[in-house]
């Protein structure tokens, strides 16, 4: 038998409604099929009355899923499993012991970024971060980026592809993918690395404090133009952003103690 059959006997689903826990899932037919062997098994609380969340998909449905949270002023703790590709914020998928595996799961918080954009046109947006704030060239221009460190100017002209600021959470994404640095989930930090850099080119970037306050002004934008990319939330053409940790909010993802994300990240650091 495997961990997706159904248990000899069992012919009423087990109660995790009277517990609060809720089950969403991506659209992806691998996700939606194992949705419905979950609810074989259980009766689920409506999401929306829900106190704590199943999640069923891949990374980019569980930074999806945060944002709308955070949108919606509700955050609820998320047991993620992964019915995506790569699933580094998810727990492994089995069918067996939800509730146990809920009840014992070891709690991870987050606090996401706070991007606020500014267009050469003079709108300004606001949205949140859990893994990282990238900045972008749109064209093949090399982009020209000012930046600076609590008020005060650390780098006058970056020549670059782009350059992100990233949380712990999100240090091991495209932040590494950029060669920046693995930071410890517990760490008080931020990375500032920018992303094909040709300007100065020894320049790699920095670790700094989670309370500091980045700033990018972008230089020459209308002729170099450069897009903020939020987690997936892009503004295009735009001539400021300012990056900083919204410390009023915080996420909380649950993890299997044994493969919980603080570990993981660590682990990261000694992968080949």
């Amino acid at each position: 038998m495997n961990a997706d059959s159904p248990m000899p006997g069992d012919h009423s689903p087990a109660d995790l409604k009277g517990l609060g826990i809720g089950l969403l899932s991506s659209f992806t037919d691998v996700a939606e099929a194992a949705v419905a062997l979950l609810q074989r098994r259980y009766e689920f609380a409506e999401v929306e009355s829900a106190e704590t969340l199943v999640a069923l998909g891949g990374d980019g449905f569980m930074l999806q899923t945060l944002h709308q949270m955070l949108e919606a002023g509700s955050p609820k703790p998320v047991f993620g499993m992964n019915r995506g590709t790569v699933g580094f914020l998810m727990n492994d998928w089995r069918i067996d012991c939800l509730p146990e595996r809920i009840a014992g799961a070891k709690a991870i918080r987050v606090a996401p970024l706070q991007m606020r954009a500014t267009t050469v046109k003079g709108e300004t947006f606001t949205y949140a971060a859990i893994n990282e704030v990238s900045l972008l060239r749109e064209t093949r221009q090399t982009a020209k980026i000012e930046i600076s460190v609590n008020g005060r100017v650390a780098l006058p002209e970056l020549a670059c592809d782009g350059v992100l600021v990233a949380t712990p959470a999100g240090s091991t994404a495209y932040n590494l993918s950029a060669r920046g640095p693995i930071l410890p989930l517990q760490a008080k930090m931020l990375a500032l690395t920018p992303i094909s850099p040709f300007r100065p080119r020894r320049w790699s970037g920095a670790i700094l404090p989670d309370d500091t306050a980045v700033c990018f002004s972008i230089l020459e934008a209308k002729n170099r133009p450069v897009s903020a990319v939020a987690d997936q939330i892009e503004v295009r053409d735009v001539a400021r952003v300012e990056v900083r940790l919204d410390r009023e909010r915080s996420l909380t993802l649950l993890f299997d103690p044994e493969h919980a994300l603080d570990e993981r990240i660590a682990m990261e650091q000694f992968a080949t």
